[in-house]
């Protein structure tokens, strides 16, 4: 069920030491010995991997381990666990106002949860590692959703893949001054940090290095990984080199004692029953953390996923990660542009319309655009909103959207300020407000720190997934597309699986111009000599690669009433690679964005 929800949303979402430790083995397959525990993977004939699921990387963080810091596993390596089966999914907290078709939505899971998947070449030896952080808002969705098999072996086998879970909703990320005072705020990111450790620490029982690390992820997942190159202020680490981040999704980050993180903490402690008389039950008449930590967890779960989906406007999740002043310790706009990030190299890109799906897509009319800005901006001053519907050119967008739909070249009018295959007219307006203050903004944020003059030794590289529908989360099923068939086609999928290879390989993105072209005359790609010419990002040339395709058949795909797309099929689809201007993209992204950048503190971003 949960794989079939997915794909909708996909399309629319020293001698131990040296020996690998599948040189122990059973009946049961590759068994690895971590000391604390033995696991009994298997060889998947397939892909010819071996393969370890559910991987206990932490201590059940239940009971009095509810919202603190991730802790070790305990003691168990009298017999060897199979390691066969995906782990249990953690408890899912869905999203206001989106429609259940899309995926987002709440449901019970398992507070043990705190797994990983591990996906290793036979005979590995001191490999590159890839960590993988899932997206899903912060609050849905799980490691078993994603399958590297095809992104390793279409790049010989040559890195481990390591898939974490952590804790969602408001298991991983409930914020006030009570849980600061006696628990850990941002427990989900501490548990992916955790998970970096365990790395650090095991990875070279597998056959990885652990001193060439790349971690990565895709929306709420990158935008995770974002906040690991911030960590601590950032003082520098040594669990990663390089970052991948798919579209980072950066909501408002609050602080933990403010107004918002504090209602959602005094809702959800209502709503579990730890409010007014309930608390008085325990120490000193106003111990709610002790009374929430008592609880059982189905009453936990189902107050998780009501705060979240009363709470908010269309597209919210109510728990994210907060600034804490200890691991998050300023808002990404602010530190971002100082340039002040962990790891070396970043490869960062976002989709051509992120907007869809979470963002309302029934605003036609001047006054449902009013009251979209007024409920998603609530702290814009009249001359913030003025500014906005002056850059996104508000008087020129119709009302309605019934105007003919299709892809913008990026570099030529019209732009995605009026016009995309998802929209037109203001409801394309709400798409592109939307997709360039969450997702295209923080993804340019991301490669400008990573451009910083002050720090030569940092690199970044820039994209665009153009690729039609182009939605967010679209470009998951190119990745890990593990058997071909569908959307895009197999040529595309297999460059940008080399691009992400060659990036956790060698720390580069740039790719073969036979990669890119498939070997197809009327392919396109920038060339420089054997390779395409994809230069690093940096200030004064903010170059990105545009990824699309083009050819083929087109054929309407209607999903609701309100949102059909276009798809290509058939043969004669060939890849269309551009380098192209990233801030004078659609009609001038970079200046909007120092748009967003100028009220970040009013968002906050």
């Amino acid at each position: 069920m949960e794989r079939g929800i997915m794909r909708f949303v996909l399309a629319i979402a020293i001698a131990i030491l040296a020996v690998p430790a599948w040189a122990e083995s059973n009946s049961t397959g590759p068994v690895v010995n971590l000391g604390y525990a033995k696991y009994g993977g298997y060889h998947d004939a397939d892909s010819d991997l071996n393969v370890w699921k559910g991987i206990r990387y932490a201590a059940p963080p239940v009971g009095k381990l509810r919202w603190q810091a991730p802790q070790p596993p305990l003691l168990n390596n009298s017999k060897v666990t199979p390691a066969s089966n995906n782990p249990p999914a953690c408890p899912q907290t869905g999203a206001f106002g989106v429609p259940a078709v899309y995926g987002f939505n709440s449901g019970p899971g398992t507070e043990d949860c705190l797994y990983l998947n591990v996906y290793a070449p036979p005979n590995a030896t001191n490999l590159p590692v890839f960590l993988w952080i899932h997206g899903g808002g912060n609050s849905v969705f799980s490691a078993s959703l994603y399958d590297p098999s095809a992104l390793i072996n279409t790049n010989n086998k040559g890195f481990i893949v390591v898939m974490i879970q952590y804790r969602l909703g408001a298991f991983g990320y409930l914020a006030s001054p009570e849980i600061k005072d006696k628990g850990a705020l941002n427990a989900g990111l501490l548990d992916q940090r955790f998970a970096m450790q365990w790395v650090n620490k095991y990875i070279s029982k597998f056959g990885g290095d652990k001193n060439n690390v790349t971690i990565g992820g895709e929306s709420s997942g990158a935008g995770s990984v974002m906040y690991h190159a911030m960590a601590y202020g950032s003082n520098g680490t040594n669990l990663f080199n390089n970052i991948i981040a798919a579209s980072p999704w950066t909501p408002p980050a609050y602080r933990y004692d403010d107004s918002f993180s504090t209602g959602n903490y005094e809702a959800f402690a209502n709503l579990a029953g730890c409010g007014g008389a309930r608390a008085s039950e325990f120490e000193a008449r106003s111990d709610v953390f002790g009374c929430l930590v008592s609880l059982d967890t189905m009453t936990l779960q189902n107050a998780s996923g009501l705060v979240s989906t009363t709470r908010g406007y269309f597209g919210t999740f109510a728990f994210g990660p907060v600034v804490d002043d200890d691991y998050i310790q300023d808002l990404p706009s602010k530190q971002l542009q100082s340039g002040r990030v962990a790891g070396k190299r970043i490869l960062v890109g976002n989709n051509a319309n992120e907007g869809v799906p979470l963002t309302n897509p029934e605003v036609y009319t001047r006054d449902a655009y009013g009251q979209f800005i007024s409920s998603t901006f609530p702290n814009f001053t009249a001359e913030d909103k003025a500014n906005l519907d002056s850059i996104y050119q508000i008087d020129q967008s119709e009302p309605g959207n019934n105007e003919i739909r299709y892809d913008t070249l990026g570099d030529q009018d019209p732009t995605a300020l009026t016009v995309s295959e998802m929209a037109t007219g203001l409801q394309q307006s709400v798409f592109n407000i939307a997709a360039e203050s969450l997702f295209d903004c923080p993804a340019q944020w991301l490669a400008e720190a990573f451009s910083c003059t002050s720090n030569s030794s940092l690199q970044a590289w820039r994209y665009q997934y153009s690729v039609t529908p182009a939605n967010h989360g679209a470009d998951l099923t190119s990745y890990f597309s593990v058997n071909g068939g569908e959307m895009p086609n197999d040529d595309f999928s297999r460059a940008l699986q080399k691009i992400w290879g060659n990036f956790i390989m060698s720390g580069s993105p740039v790719i073969s111009m036979a990669d890119a072209t498939a070997g197809y005359s009327n392919a396109t790609a920038p060339v420089d000599g054997d390779n395409i010419n994809w230069p690093a990002y940096t200030l004064s040339e903010p170059y990105q690669m545009d990824l699309n395709t083009t050819g083929g058949d087109i054929t309407l795909i209607t999903v609701t009433p309100d949102l059909s797309y276009y798809v290509r099929n058939g043969s004669g689809i060939v890849n269309n690679f551009r380098l192209v201007n990233g801030t004078s993209w659609e009609g001038g992204r970079g200046e909007r964005c120092s748009f967003w950048r100028d009220v970040a503190p009013r968002v906050p971003y």
